[in-house]
């Protein structure tokens, strides 16, 4: 029977389980509350409590939040979006987009990087093609792990059980491919089980930033002269279809190009006038080969522009009643004139000839210390700081080379995943592909606290015996039978993986069941493969699998959303699985 510490580990799970349920409280609270009580009152002790905040999992993760920030800042995501992910006009298209790239990597990688490069490329992936990233951040976790079930290298849960199985049956062990006979119909129906229900099932969280959607922006930009769109039609270059921004009219020499055709050649030094909202400015100043009218007259004495602000003018702005062009915004502001909105209304005229009237809202490229000024003055109102970086493309292959190289070196055993990914993201770092204060941000501080904190709520279930406890009552519950045996093996081990690692819920469960299956002289592999695919297959919580937590944040998912897509999912990929081993594997 379970002592007063493993009744308190359970009724803890419990308790966390309902509140991230039925309640807002950030998840990353929640399991640090948990971890509280568990040290305080004895159950872990302060090193065991804190173990998963050095957990080797962990830092991982962390170190591919840097590389993939460096994908991203370096233009290899905008270069990933383009070339592969295209235009979709459904959900389902999009999906469909997602599923090949995702599951195919994830089969010879580690699914962590896969995952962490492809969040950023769908953020912004789901800006250009009008998706809320609800739609597809679960579909991007999911996939991952099923491409991760089709060879024995995809997860590193198949190696682990693939190791113990050698060692507890004193057989050779599985070969690469041994598990694809499963794994490829198991993810191959799964995804055809995405694509049918979970446009329809998934939430659609759109982005509720006060600052989207309420103004429209006027923006001038300019062809880099030799640069990647000088020559290229508008409709090659990815200018025609940008979703919430508009072309209005082309500027060459002096001669000006309304209602431009999709046929229309850019040439060197052309500058094209958009309309748009904030965001899709962003996503222009993104696309290589043009940069901002506003800034092509820098020079080379200057420093450059690396910021994006949204202020609104004052009574007091000392621009008031100048045409932007004269304003002298660097010299005076440290600080050009992106994009201007007026009234809601679109600017009739040429950028640099408006002139500025109070109440304008004006997109800023500044320095970073304008924010700062201008809490002492009073030019400005309303001072918003906008999530952008512009890229670095001359860098975006280097990047690329980085994390192409991390995955080669783990692929030959050379390295770890661990050192892989430190190795890479130092690298990042070193070729310049990343700065300082962008890999700060790229840290997600409450997805890698809730990852951390999680570790001790598994460890008390182990340490206390109630995971090996509800082992063996599963165990028991099978009476001999070997059919009921893997089918309580597949589920226990599925349902215990929600709550405590994959790795080490397969690891409770591996001795148990071939000590069972080698005295009652049953066949230990199909419950060696039961073991890795229920211990993989973890889709019901956003604690069962670390992918699911990366992209819980990004999705701005509750936890009931992996239950409502989750569970329907644990139970098709068990349907699929069971019977795959029965009919391809004897038990005796």
């Amino acid at each position: 029977m379970l002592e007063w510490q493993g009744w308190l580990s359970l009724g803890l799970t419990l308790t966390v389980l309902v509140i991230l349920m039925v309640s807002k409280i950030a998840p990353h609270l929640v399991m640090m509350g948990a971890l509280v009580v568990l040290s305080a009152t004895g159950v872990l002790t302060p090193a065991e409590s804190l173990a998963g905040f050095s957990n080797s999992g962990l830092i991982t993760v962390a170190a591919m939040f840097v590389v993939a920030a460096g994908i991203q800042s370096s233009g290899g995501v905008d270069m990933l979006v383009n070339k592969l992910m295209g235009m979709p006009t459904n959900e389902r298209s999009a999906l469909l987009r997602i599923f090949l790239p995702v599951a195919v990597l994830s089969a010879f990688l580690n699914n962590t990087p896969v995952v962490a490069t492809m969040i950023p490329a769908l953020k912004s992936w789901c800006k250009k093609i009008n998706i809320a990233p609800s739609k597809l951040m679960i579909p991007l976790s999911y996939t991952a792990i099923l491409g991760g079930t089709v060879t024995l290298i995809g997860t590193s849960t198949n190696l682990v059980v693939n190791g113990q199985y050698q060692v507890l049956t004193g057989n050779q062990g599985f070969s690469l491919f041994d598990i694809t006979l499963i794994g490829l119909p198991t993810a191959l129906l799964g995804m055809l089980f995405m694509y049918l229900f979970f446009p329809r099932w998934l939430p659609d969280y759109k982005d509720d930033s006060p600052f989207l959607n309420v103004r429209e922006f006027t923006i001038e930009v300019q062809v880099i002269a030799g640069g990647a769109l000088s020559g290229k039609s508008i409709i090659s270059a990815g200018l025609r279809n940008l979703g919430r921004l508009y072309l209005v009219e082309i500027i060459r020499e002096n001669h000006i190009i309304s209602a431009v055709s999709p046929a229309e050649i850019l040439y060197d030094n052309d500058r094209l006038v958009f309309a748009g909202d904030t965001e899709a400015i962003t996503d222009l100043l993104k696309i290589k080969g043009l940069k901002s009218a506003s800034t092509a007259i820098q020079t080379k004495s200057e420093s450059p522009l690396n910021g994006l602000v949204e202020v609104v003018v004052s009574h007091h702005c000392a621009a008031l009643g100048y045409a932007i062009k004269e304003a002298n915004f660097r010299q005076q502001y440290g600080a050009s004139v992106v994009a201007v909105a007026r009234n809601g209304e679109r600017i009739k005229q040429n950028l640099g000839t408006t002139i500025l009237q109070v109440g304008d809202t004006l997109l800023l490229e500044a320095n970073p210390e304008f924010i700062k000024r201008q809490k002492y003055n009073k030019d400005f109102l309303l001072v918003n700081e906008i999530d952008y970086q512009k890229p670095c493309h001359e860098k975006a292959g280097l990047a690329w080379s980085i994390l192409i190289g991390a995955v080669v070196v783990v692929g030959f055993d050379l390295l770890s995943m661990l050192d892989a990914a430190l190795l890479g993201a130092a690298l990042m770092l070193l070729t310049g592909c990343l700065k300082p204060h962008q890999a700060e941000r790229s840290l997600d501080l409450p997805v890698i606290i809730t990852i951390a904190a999680s570790f001790a709520l598994g460890m008390a279930l182990q340490k206390t015996g109630v995971a090996r406890f509800l082992a063996e009552q599963i165990v028991a519950w099978s009476m001999g039978n070997a059919v009921v045996l893997l089918i309580l093996t597949y589920l226990f081990v599925s349902l215990l993986t929600e709550f405590i690692s994959n790795n080490a819920a397969a690891l409770l469960m591996m001795p148990i069941v071939i000590e069972i299956t080698n005295s009652a002289s049953l066949n230990p592999i199909p419950f060696t493969l039961a073991i890795m695919m229920a211990a993989s297959a973890s889709f019901a919580t956003p604690l069962g699998y670390q992918t699911n937590l990366m992209v819980y944040g990004p999705g701005n998912y509750r936890f009931i959303d992996f239950l409502k897509v989750g569970l329907p999912m644990n139970i098709v990929v068990a349907c699929i699985v069971l019977p795959l081993l029965f009919c391809f594997y004897p038990l005796k």
